[in-house]
């Protein structure tokens, strides 16, 4: 006779609200500046942008969908798992990832100061200036998305890729 051990995870918590349906206009300018924000950036240099801002602020949904995403554009596992690591890690990446990476986390940590000039103008040696605005205003969604899913507690782990629109 054979037994089965039977892992019993935690229960799934439900989501506060539904916000996007309890305030359609503002999901949807939300979803627009999405698109936007991310016109001319390499999609995989945006999905890193998603994964650290998300990680930093702990928005769970954000870290299930933007993992989701960025394996589908092409991102390796390795890089995935050695981001919130990046300072140890630095071999993994670009220098031009890592000034996008290091300019996000000081524009979602802005409780720490000001986003610091030496951050800024390595940032700014890496992007030409539309391509440094574009980034800007990448970093600037995703937190503005992480403040729904965390507040609202979005619930990880359904979505797929392709499911935003």
């Amino acid at each position: 006779m054979t037994t089965e051990e039977v892992t019993e995870y935690a229960p799934e918590q439900p989501a506060r609200m539904r916000w996007a349906a309890l305030a359609p206009e503002v999901y949807k300018a939300m979803a627009r500046l999405e698109q936007a924000s991310k016109q001319g950036l390499d999609p995989r240099l945006v999905e890193l942008v998603r994964l650290r801002a998300s990680a930093i602020n702990h928005c769970a949904f954000c870290l299930d969908m933007h993992t989701k995403d960025a394996l589908a554009a092409g991102e390796t596992v390795q890089r995935i798992v050695h981001l919130n690591a990046w300072e140890e890690s630095k071999h993994f990446y670009t220098q031009k990832e890592l000034a996008a990476i290091e300019l996000t986390e000081a524009v979602t940590v802005l409780t720490d100061g000001f986003v610091p000039d030496e951050v800024y103008e390595k940032a700014a040696k890496h992007f030409e200036e539309a391509e440094l605005a574009q980034l800007i205003a990448c970093i600037a969604v995703i937190n503005a998305w992480n403040r729904f899913g965390v507040t609202t507690r979005a619930v990880p782990g359904h979505y797929q890729p392709g499911d935003f629109s």
